[in-house]
């Protein structure tokens, strides 16, 4: 759940920074946690690992999760596949972005039930699934985003806060992002304009083709829970 709190300078999102907030004219409001693309990088690396085994198949999973007292408990939801060995790269990556999708959007509506109320409003919050995106190229296609991204400063991006409102009351249920024009320029608007993706968050196309056997869904909406160092998954 993004708060006002969490907004920062530019300069300071460096690469290992986990957390916080900045605002894009290109993405809208970006969240360092879901831009981090560690998801990514773990699937990847599950990949990387079954096409290195014997079997003709291999079976991987992607998970979404969130975590209260101080990670001592834990929810969230996961995918998983069966992959054909063998494939290419560009493959492999269609593959990645299209568990990214599916995963993303059941977590997210996880997110939204009213169980959690409590804790969190980000289910769908305007800046998530953005960012998520964000993630996935950071990590396949590694370089300076943000030089891309025409971040503002910190005080610049506060006002925008204070003129539209937190951007957890802004639902998104895509990846197209939520952008929030300036207000000192447009002082009449007060609600987001859905954006366009940059053409360099488009170069890699969701896996579709499910009945060539290359891909098959084991399964497609699991739960996971855990409590201090256990966990369990429900399929």
């Amino acid at each position: 759940m993004s708060k006002r709190s969490d907004i920062l300078e530019p300069s300071e999102w460096i690469s290992t920074k986990r957390t916080g907030l900045v605002y894009s004219e290109v993405l809208g409001w970006i969240d360092l946690g879901h831009a981090q693309g560690g998801d990514i990088t773990k699937l990847l690396g599950n990949i990387n690992q079954g096409e290195s085994g014997l079997g003709a198949y291999y079976q991987v999973e992607y998970s979404q999760k969130m975590y209260v007292l101080d990670h001592s408990a834990g929810t969230g939801k996961f995918i998983r596949w069966k992959i054909k060995k063998g494939l290419s790269l560009n493959e492999i990556h269609s593959i990645a972005l299209s568990m990214m999708f599916a995963c993303a959007a059941k977590f997210e509506s996880y997110q939204s039930q009213w169980f959690f109320s409590w804790y969190t409003d980000s289910g769908f919050s305007g800046e998530d699934l953005s960012s998520d995106l964000l993630g996935f190229y950071r990590v396949v296609y590694p370089g300076n985003y943000q030089k891309r991204l025409k971040l503002i400063s910190k005080k610049d991006a506060l006002k925008r806060w204070d003129h539209y409102g937190a951007i957890g009351n802004y639902k998104n249920k895509g990846f197209l992002p939520l952008l929030f024009p300036d207000p000192d320029k447009n002082p009449a608007i007060n609600k987001p304009v859905q954006g366009e993706l940059p053409n360099f968050m488009k170069l890699v196309q969701p896996f579709k083709d499910f009945d060539s056997g290359k891909v098959s869904v084991i399964s497609d909406d699991g739960t996971y829970f855990s409590f201090l160092s256990g966990g369990k998954r429900e399929p």
